[in-house]
């Protein structure tokens, strides 16, 4: 049995963390369990944030990124790490995904971002792409998008090699967060 001190320790390092709720899921998704990891983020942040439309957000931006990650992920591999960190009333959200991928697909990654990221209206960009989507064969181009001009969260990215790392992050006030 742990001694007064180890417990006290032990709850003063679970108590420094309890301000940032997140999780992390690495594995072989297919487009079916990315509809199911979505209801997993809706059902565990509820919980957490008690605010369904700062939930609603985190679960659009963690559908469509795990979505691309799927879709574009050269060997089946993904990762999906979702954060929550509470500041008094103001919460920073980041989702982040990491997966590997071609070099025809690392180009449109970047063009992709870049070219969201340097628009100054998410809403009349998005339209944009709503237009160029009716003419796409593959795919509606949309995720992405989606995320910028419904989350109030912005994009980025860092490729290494072909890994490619995603992430939306914003700050978000949440109704439901204990100060």
């Amino acid at each position: 049995m742990a001694d007064t001190g180890d417990q006290n320790r032990a709850v003063a390092t679970r108590d420094a963390c309890l301000p940032e709720a997140f999780f992390e899921l690495s594995f072989s998704p297919n487009s079916t369990l990315v509809s199911t990891v979505r209801r997993f983020v809706s059902e565990f942040y509820v919980q957490i944030l008690g605010d369904a439309e700062v939930t609603s957000r985190v679960a659009v931006a963690t559908h469509e990124l795990l979505d691309n990650a799927v879709r574009y992920s050269a060997d089946g591999q993904s990762t999906v790490r979702i954060g929550v960190l509470r500041e008094g009333a103001a919460l920073t959200i980041r989702i982040d995904t990491c997966n590997r991928a071609d070099e025809t697909n690392l180009t449109a990654v970047k063009a992709w971002i870049d070219e969201l990221m340097s628009a100054p209206d998410a809403a009349k960009h998005y339209q944009v792409l709503m237009r160029r989507s009716a003419k796409r064969t593959e795919g509606s181009g949309l995720g992405l998008g989606r995320i910028r001009a419904e989350t109030d969260m912005a994009l980025s990215y860092r490729i290494a090699g072909n890994i490619v790392h995603m992430r939306a992050e914003g700050r978000l006030e949440a109704a439901g967060v204990p100060s």
